[in-house]
């Protein structure tokens, strides 16, 4: 039987949401501190552009590997306990990257980093979609508005960090082992899992194995690839971008991506209150255009602060696409793990074509040029948001 919290709505969504959104930020904080010493790992394993993409597409496959067996793992510990194991692995396995001397070591760090972060995704966001069920009202934008807060909080130490000469083990693992203690702490505000409930329409029946992106979702999925494409090559390459192609320092490098995840967060914070305004489509089609703009402004800059606006112009338009794309794949009903798996198995695909793609274009013809690639695919954010209208709009 699929162990579901949420049961007792006072108790379980108030404490529930905070729980999340505590549960989220962690995530955010992890990803932007590894994100942010990424030309840190680049220098010390001697990696060109092209290698370092190569490198870090075990980090995608690995999450693509495990994030649908998620469902799995909550059904054999339940949703609470499921969520504090892998929390609590993700924090941990950022403390090893750094220490590893070549890019052959580093890739299978990257394969156990990238699943441990997959499945704390599904997990957190499985959390998110049955709130915002029982709430019905948008909220998930919210939540990865706080994923974004975290990226900042782990963007800005990583360029202190690079600025005053602290390397990146000792950064990781001192925020490995902070960060772990706040996640865990966290999934404690998570309300007790009620074996009597469910969101499956039958409680006995086991979750499989590996939950595939239904039909439904693979339309959602579109929007949903496109955002994550962007976001992916923005986070991974911008600090390098600002560094070989507007001859940024590293520090204002890492400072790049704080001010990419703060539009990222300000786009997400606000994005529920917008869409319910005026749609979820309008939402993400006008933040799919700025989006464009921002990705085409990185590639014709040179210049620092003209490379900086665009990234920053990119998180913005971005920032509803995926938390949207979500919420739309929760309203088609089900377990939530199962829903949340087939769609975020989609997203990281985009994940793991964005970041080997720019750094093999960089290679090959130039990281602007990359860019111009990107920003033809962000277009399908704009061009696909009709999917995520809800079934009772009337148009």
């Amino acid at each position: 039987m699929i162990a579901v919290p949420y049961t007792r709505p006072g108790y379980g969504e108030r404490r529930g949401r905070i729980a999340v959104s505590l549960i989220f930020a962690v995530h955010g904080v992890i990803s932007g501190t590894f994100a942010a010493r990424l030309p840190w790992i680049q220098a010390k394993i001697h990696a060109s552009p092209g290698v370092l993409g190569a490198v870090m597409i075990t980090q995608t496959l690995g999450a693509l590997a495990a994030m649908p067996a998620t469902g799995r793992v909550v059904h054999r510990f339940g949703a609470r306990t499921g969520m504090r194991v892998l929390i609590a692995l993700f924090c941990a396995s950022l403390a090893i990257p750094a220490f590893m001397p070549g890019a052959w070591s580093l890739s299978a760090v990257l394969l156990l980093f990238g699943a441990t972060a997959g499945c704390a995704d599904v997990a957190m966001n499985a959390h998110a979609v049955r709130i915002e069920r029982r709430l019905d009202h948008s909220i998930m934008s919210g939540f990865h508005g706080l994923w974004a807060v975290g990226m900042i909080a782990g963007s800005a130490i990583g360029g202190l960090c690079a600025g005053v000469g602290i390397g990146a083990p000792a950064e990781f693992a001192a925020t490995a082992a902070g960060f772990l203690v706040v996640g865990v702490a966290s999934c404690g505000l998570l309300p007790p899992d009620d074996p009597r409930a469910t969101d499956a329409e039958a409680a006995d029946v086991k979750p499989p194995r590996y939950a595939l992106p239904s039909k439904a979702i693979l339309v959602i999925g579109i929007v949903g690839f496109c955002g994550i494409f962007a976001e992916g090559a923005s986070n991974s390459w911008c600090a390098v971008y600002l560094i070989h192609v507007a001859h940024a320092t590293a520090a204002v490098g890492a400072y790049s991506l704080t001010g990419f995840s703060a539009t990222l967060a300000l786009g997400r914070l606000t994005g529920d209150a917008i869409a319910r305004r005026i749609g979820p489509v309008a939402t993400v089609r006008i933040g799919g255009i700025l989006a464009v703009a921002g990705a085409c402004l990185v590639a014709l800059a040179t210049g620092q602060v003209l490379c900086i606006v665009g990234f920053a112009a990119i998180g913005l338009g971005i920032a509803t696409s995926v938390p949207l794309a979500f919420a739309a794949a929760g309203r088609l009903g089900g377990d939530a793990e199962a829903s949340v798996a087939g769609i975020a198995t989609i997203m990281y695909g985009a994940g793991l074509i964005a970041g080997p793609s720019v750094g093999a274009l960089g290679s090959a013809v130039s990281l602007p040029f990359a860019f111009w690639v990107t920003a033809v695919v962000t277009t399908g954010i704009a061009l696909g948001a009709s999917a995520l209208r809800p079934a009772s709009a009337p148009g």
